[in-house]
C-alpha cells in the first residue's frame, strides 16, 4: 500500500494511492489507521508533500556502505556512524531545495528511508519489522565543506532542506535488503546501488538507532548512501529512485 500526504486547496491530507488515484484517509494513519472518506482525487489534480514530517526526528546512518566511505577517504568504522537531522530539513517530491549560504559543495546521497510505526525502544533485530510503518526514498544532502571543518555533522547535515523525503511510502517491501537505488542528476545515473551492499542490515540499523533513542510514529530512519555522490549545483535535478517505491526529485536554487 502506498500512503502519500497530499494538498488539494490548502492543508495537507493524507490518502492511499491506486493507480492515477488518491482516495482520501480520515485523518493521521499513524494515530487513527487507514479509515477511508470515499472522496478521491485523480493524482494529476493534487500536489504531493514530504509524506512525514517527523513528529520527533530524523536517526541518520553514515559510512553503511563500504565502497562509499572508500571513495571519500575514510575508512569503515566498527559501528555505523549515527548523527540527526532536524523535521525542518524535511521537503517533499518536486519541491525546491535552496542551498545553504554557508557551503559551495553540496553533495547528493540517494538512500532508502525507514518510518517508524509506533513508539519503541531497544528493539531486538527480529522484532524490526513489528515497529515498521513503511519505507520511502530520500535524499540526504550534505555541505562536504562544512562537514570537514566542524566537529560534528549538525549544520552540514541538517540545514533546512538538506532531507527530501518521497514521494510516497510504500508500506511493504519484498525484502528491503535487496532493493535498488539509483540517483540521477539531470537525468544522468551517477549513483547505482542496492542495499544487500550495507555493512549492516536495515533492521540491524533500526535496531541500533532504537537503543539510543526513544523512536515515536513517523520517525524516519535514512540508512546510509551507495557509492558513486557527487556535488549538486544551481538548476540542477536530482532524482533518488528506490525500487518497489518510486522516484523522488528535486530541484536546487540558490
Amino acid at each position: 500500500m502506498r500512503i502519500a500526504r497530499f494538498v488539494v486547496d490548502a492543508d495537507p491530507l493524507y490518502g492511499v494511492i491506486e493507480e492515477q488515484k488518491v482516495h482520501t484517509l480520515a485523518g493521521d494513519p499513524f494515530f487513527q489507521g487507514i479509515k477511508l472518506t470515499g472522496q478521491s482525487h485523480e493524482l494529476d489534480d493534487i500536489r504531493l508533500v514530504a509524506p512525514i514530517i517527523p513528529r520527533s526526528k530524523v536517526v541518520a546512518f553514515g559510512r553503511t556502505y563500504r565502497k562509499h566511505a572508500e571513495e571519500l577517504g575514510n575508512e569503515v568504522p566498527p559501528e555505523p556512524i549515527m548523527f540527526l537531522k532536524p523535521n525542518t530539513s524535511v521537503v517533499g517530491h518536486n519541491e525546491p531545495v535552496t542551498l545553504p549560504s554557508f557551503s559551495d559543495e553540496v553533495s547528493f546521497e540517494g538512500e532508502l528511508a525507514v518510518v517508524i510505526g509506533r513508539i519503541c525502544k531497544d528493539v531486538p533485530v527480529e522484532k524490526v519489522p513489528e515497529v515498521i510503518f513503511g519505507y520511502t526514498a530520500a535524499n540526504d544532502l550534505t555541505a562536504r565543506d562544512a562537514q570537514r571543518s566542524d566537529l560534528q555533522w549538525a549544520r552540514a547535515k541538517g540545514f533546512d532542506g538538506s532531507c527530501p523525503l518521497g514521494p510516497w511510502i510504500e508500506t511493504e517491501l519484498d525484502n528491503p535488503d535487496d532493493i535498488g537505488i539509483v540517483t540521477r542528476v539531470n537525468g544522468e545515473v551517477k549513483q547505482d546501488g542496492s542495499t544487500n551492499e550495507l555493512i549492516w542490515s536495515v533492521h540491524e540499523l533500526v535496531a541500533r538507532a532504537s537503543e539510543a533513542f526513544t523512536l515515536l510514529p513517523g520517525d524516519v530512519i535514512l540508512t546510509g548512501t551507495p557509492a558513486g555522490v557527487g556535488e549538486v549545483r544551481e538548476g540542477d535535478r536530482v532524482e533518488v529512485e528506490v525500487e518497489e517505491i518510486g522516484s523522488l526529485g528535486n530541484i536546487f536554487r540558490r
